[in-house]
C-alpha cells in the first residue's frame, strides 16, 4: 500500500484524500433486498471495502526509485534516503545540476512504495513528487501540462479485475482497484470519475455491468455519480505457478456498449512486482484513453444525455413516421385541386405521470418502450427507479389522460387512472 509521506523540508505535509463520491444506494438497496434479504445485504455493504482515491495534482511525479542509504540513526538513514531519491528522481526526469537545497525545495511530497528500516540503514522503493510550479521550468517541459488542452465529459470508471477465475471491482480491496485509487490523474486530459468503493458501490457497480446495454439502467447508474459516460479498464491475471511470474492482460473499453480500444501484456516476477506492473498499466491505459479523447472516438454517447426524454434512433424513427403522415395529405391535395386545403387544429401537450412495476430491468425497458411506442407519446423519462417495487416516468402526451390509457390497455396492460397519472400492470 503507498503512503504519502512528508517531503524533505522540516515542514512536513500530506496529499489530501480526494473528495467522497454520492453513490446510489436507493437503487442498490431496492436490488439487494429483493435477492439476499436483509441480513445478508447488512454483512455485504459493511465489510472492509473501499479506498478512497488521492487527490488529483498536475505535479511531476517520477516513481519507483530505488535507495538503500545508512546513517548513524535510523531517522538519519531514512533522511539520506529521501534525499537520494531525489536527486535520483531529478536526474531521471532529466533536470540540470542544481543544489540539494534548491532541489529539496521544489519537492513536493515523498511516496512510500516499499520500505525496511534498520537501526542504521535504509532501503526503500520511493515516488518523488516535484512541485510543477517550482520545477516546470526545468523539468517535463509541457509534458503532462494540460492548461490549454480539452478535458474530457466526466468517465466513470469501473475497473474490472479477472483473477483466479472470479471476476470482480469492489466486492474486495482488490490491487487493480488499489492501482487507479493512486493514480495521480491531475495530469491527464481524461477526467476520471473514480468511486470510493465502499457502502453501495459494490453493489451497484459489479463485473456484471459492463455487459448491460439498457441505455435507462446506464442513465441512472451515471447519474448517481455525476458522469457522463463511462470507461472499463479491464486487468486479466494468470499466475503461471504459486509465487512465479504473474502475466497481466490490460484492455481498454467504454461505452455502454463495452466498445474496444487497445490491449496489451505486462509481466511481473512475481507477486512483489506485481503491484509496480498494475501501476504501469494504469499509465499505459492512460495514455490510450487520452488518445482515443484526441481523436474523438472518447466522446459521451448521445442515448445516454438524461436530458433528452427520448434515445435519438427511437426520435429518429418517429420522425420518419410523421414525415409520412404529413406527405400523405399533400399527395391527395394534389389529386383533387378542387378539394379546399384543411388545416388541423393545433394538439395540447401535457405532462402525465406513470407508475409501473420494476422487478428487473427488462421490465423498466419494456414499460418504457411500450409507453414511447402509444400512438400521441412525445417522450418518456423515469423519473424515479425502485428495483424489485413501483418506479415512476413522466410521460409527455399530445392528447389527454384517457387516450393514453386506452393506448396502454391496447397493448396488453392494466391500467388504473388517477388524477394526472396512471398506474400500469401486466
Amino acid at each position: 500500500m503507498a503512503v504519502v509521506l512528508p517531503s524533505l523540508s522540516p515542514r512536513f505535509r500530506r496529499l489530501g484524500p480526494a473528495a467522497t463520491l454520492f453513490s446510489g444506494l436507493g437503487i442498490a438497496l431496492a436490488v439487494a433486498l429483493s435477492v439476499v434479504g436483509v441480513e445478508r445485504l447488512i454483512a455485504q455493504i459493511e465489510a472492509d471495502r473501499g479506498i478512497i482515491p488521492v487527490a488529483s495534482t498536475s505535479d511531476i511525479e517520477i516513481a519507483g526509485i530505488e535507495v538503500n542509504t545508512t546513517g548513524k540513526t535510523a531517522e538519519e538513514a531514512r533522511l539520506n534516503g529521501w534525499q537520494e531519491a531525489a536527486r535520483k528522481a531529478w536526474k531521471q526526469a532529466g533536470g540540470p545540476d542544481i543544489s540539494d537545497s534548491q532541489l529539496q525545495a521544489m519537492v513536493a511530497a515523498v511516496v512510500i512504495e516499499r520500505e525496511e528500516i534498520g537501526p542504521r540503514r535504509y532501503f526503500a522503493r520511493l515516488s518523488v513528487v516535484f512541485d510543477r510550479a517550482r520545477a516546470g521550468q526545468f523539468i517535463g517541459g509541457n509534458s503532462g501540462d494540460t492548461s490549454g488542452i480539452p478535458r474530457s465529459a466526466p468517465l466513470l470508471i469501473v475497473p474490472v479485475l479477472h483473477s483466479g477465475g472470479v471476476a470482480q471491482v469492489y466486492e474486495i480491496k482488490g490491487p487493480w482497484q488499489r492501482a487507479w485509487a493512486e493514480f495521480r490523474a491531475g495530469a491527464s486530459p481524461v477526467d476520471y470519475v473514480r468511486p470510493v468503493g465502499s457502502g453501495g458501490d459494490s453493489l451497484l457497480i459489479t463485473a456484471g455491468q459492463p455487459e448491460r446495454r439498457s441505455r435507462a439502467w446506464w442513465r441512472n447508474v451515471l447519474d448517481q455519480f455525476g458522469a457522463a459516460d463511462v470507461i472499463m479498464p479491464e486487468a486479466r491475471l494468470e499466475r503461471q505457478w504459486p509465487g512465479g511470474p504473474v502475466r497481466g492482460t490490460f484492455t481498454a473499453r467504454y461505452g455502454p456498449d463495452n466498445t474496444f480500444l487497445d490491449s496489451f501484456v505486462l509481466t511481473a516476477n512475481d507477486e512483489a512486482g506485481l503491484p509496480k506492473m498494475l501501476n504501469d498499466a494504469v499509465a499505459r491505459l492512460d495514455q490510450i484513453y487520452a488518445r482515443a479523447l484526441a481523436d474523438g472516438r472518447l466522446k459521451p454517447d448521445s442515448t445516454l444525455n438524461v436530458s433528452q426524454g427520448i434515445d435519438p434512433a427511437l426520435a429518429a424513427l418517429i420522425a420518419a413516421g410523421q414525415s409520412a403522415e404529413a406527405a400523405a395529405p399533400d399527395a391527395a391535395a394534389s389529386a383533387t385541386p378542387s378539394a379546399a386545403p384543411t388545416v388541423a387544429a393545433p394538439v395540447e401537450t401535457r405532462t402525465f405521470t406513470v407508475q409501473f412495476a420494476s422487478p428487473d430491468a427488462a421490465a423498466v425497458d419494456a414499460a418504457l418502450g411500450a409507453v414511447r411506442s402509444a400512438p400521441g407519446v412525445r417522450g418518456a423519462a423515469t423519473t424515479s427507479l425502485a428495483m424489485g417495487g413501483t418506479s415512476v416516468m413522466r410521460v409527455t402526451v399530445e392528447g389527454d389522460l384517457n387516450s393514453l390509457a386506452d393506448a396502454l390497455r391496447a397493448r396488453g396492460y392494466r391500467v388504473t387512472v388517477g388524477t394526472n397519472a396512471l398506474s400500469i400492470r401486466r
